[in-house]
């Protein structure tokens, strides 16, 4: 019972940032899914996943907390270690929990520590306007950025609920253009979530990187 880690296929390369990248221009559908620990991992692994993400919803899934907001790093930390011993080919994506990234600078020192620490590697941030900045800051000291749009759980408070996003035509012309933003901002992917169909379709084929849904619609 605890050889599982020993019957992964190790023989397939590891999927990189340049596979997704292939795979968005060839119009490959990405598998992604989320993971907390080594042996979900060897599953997602043995399931042919190009994605596993550590999220910071391990706070409501696993933690039984009601939003995201009380997970912190060492949280992320923490399972980002675990998943990463039982990864081999999925592309390893880990959030950065709330709070963790308020200036450039910080965010840095807490994605050095989700990648040296956690084995992670990319970050995930939810992102607007107000963050590009931050993940331009991130690209230019070679740090892979995923940018988290629509449905954002860390601002649920202000928000007003897990609700989805971008249904008024201003609203998703404003997303529409964040997205576009933080591509050229450095953005490596684009992760849309809770978003209607038609606008994740939109996005997807504005943007040039990969673009990852979770209830945005079958063309993400």
């Amino acid at each position: 019972m605890y050889t599982h880690l020993e019957q992964r296929d190790s023989t397939r390369p590891p999927v990189s940032l340049g596979t997704l990248d292939r795979m968005k221009r060839e119009g490959e559908k990405i598998a992604a899914i989320t993971c907390y620990d080594a042996s979900f991992a060897v599953l997602c692994d043995a399931a042919d996943a190009d994605v596993v993400l550590v999220g910071d919803s391990l706070g409501m899934i696993l933690q039984g907390h009601s939003t995201t907001v009380p997970v912190t790093m060492d949280d992320i930390v923490y399972h980002c270690k675990a998943v990463a011993r039982g990864n081999h080919r999925p592309f390893l994506m880990a959030d950065l929990p709330f709070a963790s990234y308020p200036t450039s600078e910080i965010a840095l020192a807490n994605s050095v520590r989700l990648m040296q620490e956690g084995n992670a590697a990319m970050v995930k941030l939810e992102s607007g306007p107000s963050q590009l900045e931050i993940v331009e800051f991130l690209a230019r000291h070679d740090i892979a950025v995923c940018a988290h749009l629509g449905l954002k759980p860390q601002s649920v408070h202000k928000t007003g609920g897990f609700r989805v996003q971008g249904r008024e035509a201003e609203a998703a012309r404003r997303m529409l253009e964040a997205a576009k933003s933080l591509e050229s901002a450095g953005a490596d992917i684009v992760l849309l979530e809770c978003i209607p169909s038609e606008l994740g379709k939109q996005i997807t084929a504005a943007l040039e990187v990969p673009v990852i849904g979770i209830g945005a619609g079958p063309d993400t």
